[in-house]
């Protein structure tokens, strides 16, 4: 069985919320440490333009949105669950509006202007510039919310967290589901990547337990490698072989077109390739690249937009 390659580095939100995943089904794990910022020459070497963080890599399969890689880790090591069948439908739309909009507040309020003051306190102006300068190219055509309206907005949420955890350990229940992870990891940006701002938890204690509960789950076992590592392995294995999960045509677009996908909204940079499957949950695209060779990169459904590319 092929390593799990986890490319990610350590303050980012949503690479904590796979890692914990990873620790609590307790898979080992390679840890890949790529730029928080542009250029990320290797990163585009698998994911083909795809830049956010964190994305997987199995072989020469690339997973891109932490929404995919939670369904791959979950088929990959089915218990303890993240998709609990009596409430899988609730986990998943849970999840997704933590991914969104509570992510989105909580990063409005976590860099406000005394959030991103203290993040960069010491650090040389032009690192902060050039963060921004970077957040700021794939944010564009974004609606941010203020700082004084985020924060309004996040302290409501976390009631509304505070209010699901009342008489139970977990948000849906004695067990944590993959709401958890999504719900957790804004709010964990808050108490440790930026604590100065984490006392806006200090007003809902049981939120405050429940991040403890999450937080000893851990990362699981892992092995540090380097990005030109990971690409030879990618250059030495074939993708895995396709399903056999019915072609699901919403665009009328047919297998074997030149295709681009890219996210709906943050970070919209393309991946071009040839569309290989388009199933109920996923899109499939083959590219080839003069280091990483022939990969297959995969994409959720939901939250991207796929489009056929003019013939040259």
């Amino acid at each position: 069985m092929q390593d799990l390659i986890l490319h990610h580095y350590p303050t980012s939100p949503f690479s904590e919320k796979v890692r914990l995943i990873l620790g609590y089904k307790q898979l080992a794990w390679k840890s890949v440490i790529i730029p928080s910022i542009m250029p990320k020459p290797d990163v585009l070497a698998l994911t083909g333009g795809y830049r956010k963080t964190p994305f997987l890599q199995i072989g020469a399969d690339i997973y891109c949105d932490t929404a995919l890689i939670c369904d791959v880790l979950e088929h990959r090591q089915p218990s303890p669950t993240l998709y609990p069948t009596h409430n899988k439908g609730v986990a998943r739309v849970l999840a997704q509006w933590a991914d969104t909009t509570l992510f989105w507040a909580a990063m409005a309020y976590n860099l406000s202007p005394r959030g991103a003051a203290a993040m960069f306190a010491g650090a040389p102006p032009e690192v902060a510039k050039a963060f921004s300068a970077d957040r700021g190219a794939m944010a564009v055509g974004m609606t941010r919310l203020r700082p004084g309206d985020a924060t309004a907005a996040y302290k409501s949420y976390l009631r509304r967290l505070a209010n699901m955890l009342e008489g139970q350990a977990y948000l849906l229940g004695d067990a944590p589901t993959v709401a958890d992870f999504a719900a957790y990891h804004p709010l964990w940006f808050s108490r440790v990547r930026n604590a100065v701002m984490g006392d806006i938890l200090n007003a809902t204690p049981g939120v405050l337990a429940w991040m403890d509960r999450i937080a000893a789950l851990g990362h699981g076992s892992f092995d540090k490698i380097d990005s030109g590592d990971a690409i030879a392995v990618a250059a030495a294995s074939q993708p895995q072989a396709l399903g056999d999960e019915p072609f699901q045509d919403e665009h009328g677009i047919p297998l074997g077109s030149r295709v681009s996908i890219a996210a709906e909204t943050f970070g919209t940079e393309t991946t071009e390739g040839e569309l290989i499957a388009a199933t109920r949950m996923h899109y499939t695209l083959r590219r080839t690249d003069e280091r990483a060779g022939t990969v297959h990169v995969h994409f959720p459904r939901v939250g991207y937009v796929l489009r056929a590319l003019d013939a040259a």
